[in-house]
Parts: structure tokens; sequence; C-alpha cells
């Protein structure tokens, strides 16, 4: 069994920064890509930033030039920097890993799909 478990969401005035963590937990092998969505209050949950295997990144225009994505070297926790944030930035933020190969017990399984159960973010005065 694996978990994602995000933390690092609060609260922020406009123009602030934070930074999101997201560690999966188990017999980890490998993560291959990592990735932070957000899900504001009444709309669909949009991709922010990915990450992949190799470390190429991808991200959202409204991300661009604010947020920057990140793994750590064992590659099982990622990361989002959020600078100069806006209100409209406020959500919940969901760490989600495309495929994930784990030890459950002596075999090995694979995990598609992962979610966490997120951290809220919000932007005001």
């Amino acid at each position: 069994q694996v978990q994602l478990v995000e933390s690092g969401g609060g609260l922020v005035q406009p123009g602030g920064s934070l930074r999101l963590s997201c560690s999966a937990s188990g017999s980890i092998v490998r993560i291959n890509n990592m990735a932070w969505y957000r899900q504001a209050a009444g709309k669909q949950r949009e991709s922010v930033a990915v990450i992949s295997w190799g470390g190429s990144t991808t991200y959202a225009a409204s991300a661009k030039g604010r947020f920057t994505i990140s793994r750590d070297y064992a590659k099982t926790t990622v990361y989002l920097q959020m600078n100069s944030l806006k209100p409209e930035d406020t959500a919940v933020y969901y760490c989600n890993a495309d495929e994930i190969k784990y030890y459950s017990g002596l075999i090995l399984r694979t995990e598609f799909g992962a979610w966490g159960l997120g951290t809220p973010v919000t932007v005001s005065e």
C-alpha cells in the first residue's frame, strides 16, 4: 500500500509565498511522473505543474514564472514552491503520481493514478 501525503498549505497574503510538500510512503521502488493539481471551490480540478522521473517540468500558464516544481534526490517527495501568490490561487492543492512501483511484502506491485487528500491554500488579506 502506498500513500501520498501533502503538507505546507495555509493562509497567506497576496504577494506571499508558500512551499507545498508531498511525500510518498511505503516500500517505493519508483514513481514515474509526479504532479500538483488544484481545485477551487465550484471549479474543476486542474493541473498546475508536472515533473517527470528525469526531472522535466511542465507548468500551467497560470503557474509559469511564479511556481516551481521539484523532487528530492530519492524522487519520492515532490515540492511546489509558490511565489507571488494571488487570490485566484486559492484552492485545495492535490499531489498526484501517475505510476508507483512498490513492494507489498515480496510482491512488486504497481499503483496507477495515486492521489493525496489535499492541502488547502488561501490567499487573502
